[in-house]
């Protein structure tokens, strides 16, 4: 085995070779390892633990190379010594990362719980989210100097179309809308205030279930977002929190909205003089014939039930929320009030949207669906 020896840069002179017992303490070692060459430097880990980092190479030149390298990074400040995945760094919390679809029932399983997955594309804002999460967690990951550079600053977004496909299949048209909402006024489901303000004013399930009647004024036609019902750990709960600082803010109502309001409060009225002591006296706007609050999952199946007899696409119930601003036109609502309804920060974002051109047949089914609730108030 050849005389080991201290190491020098090739820019450097040689160094005089020396013993083992002459090196630095914590210095580290190059020697042949198998097919190539292997050396250690001796770091300080980002836990604070003292340990050898390796650095491995076909020729005593390209190891030498690796292990400056090394102490260069050793003298500047920690080092990992290992590696975590992007998946152990960032805590997935997608659906089939958590394995969630395999708890259902069987007969109920789909895409990746049954080895089927849909390959479905995100929406184009989805992907964007995705990519400034991991943005910004690479750049941590960067300055932690776990990698060596932030991959994800360097990817580019899909185009529209590669989403349009998927898109098209989950969000309805201006007329399946409206053919939605004429079903329930003929059926006279007693909740149907509660899917107009979801298709006109984007509200999300939580956010209209949780509503009450002290959060808005019929009289000054606004509306605030100030609660919201869900149902967390077996526990249904009518929670004073929202999405995002601007759920709070007040959203204009108009026209159908306050129609289908208060044709709600006549209903819910004859609801709890039909209830009688049965009642259970609350502020909710929302509630079954007892008085009581809606189960957001029940909400959900009498939304499937509902696009199933109205012969519209099955969507989810949050989708719709995307049907808000192609309605919102069709109701001749002005862009700068379309633009507070949808929350968007700059106008340009309103009109990107805000585009979808309803038919004149269309106009004249939303305007009698207000006309004929002003008609049943009077009566």
């Amino acid at each position: 085995m050849p005389t080991k020896t201290a190491l020098a840069s090739p820019e450097e002179p040689k160094r005089p070779r020396t013993s083992r017992r002459t090196r630095a303490n914590n210095e580290g070692s190059i020697f042949p390892y198998k097919n190539g060459w292997a050396g250690y430097v001796w770091v300080t880990t980002p836990e604070g633990n003292k340990t050898r980092k390796w650095a491995y190479g076909k020729t005593r030149e390209e190891t030498h190379e690796k292990w400056l390298k090394l102490h260069e990074q050793a003298r500047r400040g920690p080092v990992a010594t290992k590696h975590e995945t992007v998946t152990a760094f960032l805590t997935l919390c997608a659906c089939c990362d958590q394995r969630k679809d395999h708890k259902r029932p069987e007969h109920k399983r789909r895409c990746c719980s049954i080895g089927k997955c849909c390959k479905g594309y995100l929406s184009r804002s989805s992907i964007a989210g995705i990519r400034r999460v991991l943005r910004s967690v690479l750049g941590h990951a960067l300055r932690e100097e776990l990698v060596t550079r932030n991959v994800a600053s360097l990817t580019t977004l899909p185009s529209a179309s590669k989403t349009k496909k998927k898109r098209q299949n989950t969000v309805w048209t201006v007329d399946e809308a409206r053919r939605f909402l004429e079903h329930l006024r003929e059926v006279e489901d007693p909740l149907y205030a509660a899917y107009v303000l979801i298709l006109v004013l984007g509200l999300r399930r939580g956010e209209v279930l949780g509503l009450t009647w002290d959060s808005v004024d019929l009289v000054g036609e606004q509306l605030w977002i100030s609660h919201q019902l869900t149902r967390v750990g077996g526990r249904l709960l009518h929670r004073h929190t929202t999405k995002t600082e601007d759920s709070t803010a007040s959203l204009p109502l108009f026209g159908l909205c306050v129609s289908a309001l208060r044709h709600r409060q006549r209903v819910q009225e004859e609801a709890r003089k039909m209830a009688g002591d049965a009642w259970t006296t609350s502020d909710m706007m929302f509630t079954t014939r007892t008085g009581t609050p809606i189960e957001p999952r029940n909400f959900n199946r009498a939304f499937e039930t509902h696009c199933r007899r109205a012969g519209v696409p099955r969507i989810r119930v949050h989708n719709t929320r995307h049907t808000c601003a192609s309605l919102l036109a069709a109701l001749d609502v002005h862009p700068r009030v379309a633009m507070r309804i949808l929350r968007h920060s700059q106008i340009s974002m309103t009109m990107d949207v805000y585009t979808q051109i309803p038919s004149p047949e269309t106009r004249k089914a939303l305007d009698r669906l207000n006309k004929s609730l002003t008609t049943d108030q009077n009566a």
